[in-house]
């Protein structure tokens, strides 16, 4: 064939970079160099950010979400949406940079005018680095949307949301191993400006910083996808954050321990243990002074819903026993709201993919009663969420 020839399929490969591998991408490129002239003789323009901008994929999701809560999630204020969009570039072969915004959830309650407030936010700003031989080692330093306690195969009952940190992580075929430093970017845990009134009458406001912490996870890996995992967070708060002001007493450690087991094809099962310690006992607990607090969640998984493949679904059921004073007032990772700890309660939800990239969600608590009560206390609702979840 003749270099024009050539350069013609080089271009129509340019024109569907974005579904191309890695090394797809870097042979592509080198072919754009090499047929510069012809590219250029045919109106295709090549320079080195023109390639660079051909690695940058835009991607996003949009929910609109209902949660229901007698005298606490009702009437407008149980609506609300959110939209994310994500920009991912790869810089090399080893380097990837990713960009996210988001709207945040905008409740329908909300009666400000539209462009009141500055809504959109950076949720997502990070650069991945890659080696090793097999590139299993990855650097990642920066802003991501979501770091769970525990890892991505627990359940992330403390937090599951925005986190500024540095990691460095291991990912085989049988181990996975993770360590990193951070800071938490949502929820109580994040910080705050905590109002009240003193003795004197007067209000006063003061700022409650946000926590810090140090953290780990080991996890074993088997060939049908099953892993048991461990993990271990250590905190740093200035004297002045959420749960010093809740409870009376700063966080110290949490460790726990988890699996998810995969059987019979369709099913999972995940079991996870946690506990929380603080540096003294809790006064605000109803259990007495104690300086730690447990949780056992479980839940089985039956099915799974792809967003990718329409008609894919799955159903699954949970039970949760949290003592008081096991939720450190993170940005839980679960689909549950409000009251997180000192609570017994059930669950179950349906995950249906109607159309490509199209999926609807529901989730129902049952049973729910608080483990530790005194005589004037009564049971927390039950919790509806229904949701359209879209993305593209």
């Amino acid at each position: 064939i003749t270099r024009y020839e050539a350069a013609e399929m080089v271009a129509k490969a340019m024109a569907h970079m974005d579904k191309a591998s890695v090394e797809q991408r870097a042979l592509i490129n080198k072919l754009a160099d090499e047929f510069a002239d012809e590219l250029n003789n045919l109106g295709v323009r090549v320079s080195a950010l023109e390639n660079r901008v051909g690695n940058v994929k835009l991607t996003g999701d949009a929910r609109v979400r209902y949660r229901y809560q007698k005298d606490s999630k009702e009437n407008d204020n149980s609506w609300d949406y959110r939209v994310r969009l994500r920009a991912n570039a790869m810089v090399n072969d080893n380097t990837k940079v990713t960009y996210g915004i988001s709207t945040d959830s905008i409740s329908f309650a909300d009666n400000n005018a539209a462009n009141e407030g500055d809504n959109i936010f950076t949720d997502l700003a990070k650069v991945d680095y890659s080696f090793g031989n097999s590139k299993d080692w990855t650097l990642s330093v920066g802003r991501t949307d979501k770091y769970v306690i525990g890892g991505n195969n627990s359940y992330g009952y403390n937090y599951g949301d925005i986190f500024d940190r540095a990691e460095l992580k291991y990912s085989g075929d049988s181990f996975m191993a993770t360590a990193g430093y951070g800071k938490f970017k949502a929820g109580k845990i994040a910080g705050f400006d905590y109002t009240y009134t003193d003795a004197n009458g007067d209000e006063q406001t003061v700022s409650l910083a946000g926590t810090k912490t140090a953290y780990g996870v080991i996890e074993g890996r088997f060939g049908n996808g099953s892993a048991i995992g461990g993990y271990y967070n250590s905190f740093n708060t200035s004297g002045h954050d959420y749960n010093n002001y809740k409870r009376g007493t700063e966080l110290d450690y949490l460790w726990g321990a988890y699996a998810s087991l995969n059987f019979s094809k369709d099913w999972n099962l995940l079991a996870n243990y946690e506990r929380v310690n603080y540096n003294s006992n809790i006064n605000s607990t109803v259990r007495g002074d104690e300086d730690s607090a447990t949780v056992w969640i479980g839940r089985l998984t039956y099915g799974k819903a792809v967003m990718a493949t329409p008609k894919t679904w799955d159903a699954w059921v949970e039970y949760i026993n949290a003592e008081d004073g096991a939720f450190i007032g993170g940005s839980t990772n679960s689909w549950r709201f409000g009251q997180m700890d000192n609570i017994e309660s059930w669950g179950a939800g349906i995950d249906y993919t109607f159309a490509k990239n199209a999926q609807f969600q529901v989730m129902q608590s049952f049973a729910s009663k608080l483990k530790d009560s005194n005589s004037d206390s009564k049971d927390p609702e039950e919790q509806t969420r229904a949701q359209f979840v879209f993305a593209f």
